[in-house]
């Protein structure tokens, strides 16, 4: 591994558990078809029949052996082929044995990601110790299980099934992984049970952690949900912790499945009813209403008129006089009093002023006497419009003590 290289979390943690410990001293010593060793090459035999508990196979010629039936799954058939392995002769009878030879072969096919069968035979200060057959093999403490707390030692003298994580033969070194096992089984119970969900059911959870930006559920079965702080209300949330809390029951929508159930996102404001959808039958252009600022930006602010209900209010419409800073104007959590220029429910998008339709400020007294010239404009007097229209100039012009200026 080069100097720049990033090692793989796995191989950190077995090098970590493996600190210390000599393999070659813990007799970590798999066995080759090809040595020299009795009881370790492989033959090819021909089954020629069954005499009472023995199955009687043809080596090659004038060279015949005996296996014990017992080490076949079904009573062979004359005719079929096996491989063996010999453990010496009898009255001129070879003993082979067809469960050694399965061993063999079994490890001549193992490879990095095979799924094996270990019995445990022991314990040491890295991990566990174990056997393929008659092969060492050693499980570092991290690989035993996906539960970090949980007791190696119950598993002496037991069968785990495990992944082979590496086979080093040069160095006598094969190591498994029990945790690789259980967390593919884990993943696979999760895509089971995602895919009975579907996108746009109904679910109850159970919130399990949270953090500013959402909220994780569970929903069983090892599945869990982002809840997104933007899906959790249609009124603004900064924080999910205002709302919800761990160990909390919640329904929840499913939005969307990714990656195999991987990643589920879940929403609860789409079980409320969308203000939107009654935005024009409630509301309507030129109509003046109070609403509260809840977001103050560099081009103007947002007002809600009613929870899940924003609309803009522009930085130019803010006042006669140019504003540079919002800031100097409003403040989140100011109720104000603003007209509706337009509303577009397809965009989701309301438009306000702080101006009445002449360009005043609404409330006041420019707008007030703006008010007073429009209705008596649609209003003609009884003397005529010249004298309504003197009337109001003179009102205007009026000093506070009722003299003219």
């Amino acid at each position: 591994m080069t100097p720049n290289s990033n090692p793989d979390p796995v191989d950190r943690e077995i090098e970590q558990a493996l600190a210390g410990i000599n393999l070659q001293e813990m007799d970590l010593a798999p066995q080759r078809s090809g040595s020299s060793k009795p009881g370790e090459r492989l033959y090819d035999g021909v089954i020629v029949g069954v005499s009472g508990d023995d199955v009687i196979v043809e080596l090659g010629p004038r060279m015949q052996g005996a296996c014990s039936l017992a080490e076949f799954v079904e009573p062979p058939a004359p005719g079929e082929k096996h491989r063996f392995v010999l453990h010496g002769q009898e009255d001129g009878l070879w003993i082979l044995s067809k469960r050694a030879a399965a061993e063999i072969s079994d490890w001549e096919a193992l490879e990095v990601g095979s799924l094996v069968k270990a019995r445990v035979t022991g314990q040491n200060q890295g991990g566990l110790t174990l056997k393929i057959g008659k092969h060492e093999a050693f499980m570092p403490s991290s690989q035993v299980s996906t539960d970090r707390a949980e007791d190696i030692s119950q598993h002496l003298g037991s069968t785990l099934t495990a992944e082979v994580l590496e086979i080093d033969r040069s160095r006598d070194r094969v190591l498994l992984s029990r945790r690789r096992v259980q967390e593919a089984e884990a993943l696979e119970a999760m895509q089971d049970a995602a895919g009975r969900l579907a996108p746009g059911s109904i679910q109850m959870g159970k919130v399990t952690r949270i953090e500013p930006f959402g909220a994780f559920v569970s929903l069983g079965s090892g599945i869990e949900g982002l809840l997104h702080v933007s899906n959790i209300s249609r009124q603004r949330i900064e924080n999910p912790s205002e709302v919800l809390s761990v160990g909390q029951e919640v329904q929840v929508k499913i939005l969307e499945i990714k990656d195999g159930g991987r990643r589920i996102g879940l929403g609860i404001k789409q079980l409320e009813p969308d203000p939107w959808q009654e935005a024009t039958h409630k509301y309507q252009e030129e109509s003046v209403i109070t609403g509260k600022v809840t977001r103050i930006m560099d081009f103007g602010a947002f007002v809600e008129l009613e929870p899940g209900l924003e609309g803009l209010l522009h930085i130019s419409q803010l006042g006669r006089a140019h504003v540079k800073n919002v800031g100097s104007v409003l403040s989140v959590g100011q109720e104000v009093t603003v007209r509706i220029t337009s509303i577009e429910p397809g965009a989701k998008r309301i438009s306000l002023s702080m101006l009445d339709p002449r360009g005043a400020v609404i409330g006041s007294e420019d707008s007030v006497d703006g008010a007073d010239i429009a209705k008596n404009l649609a209003t003609p007097a009884t003397g005529g419009l010249s004298t309504s229209l003197g009337d109001l100039f003179k009102k205007a012009l009026q000093k506070p003590d009722g003299k003219t200026g």
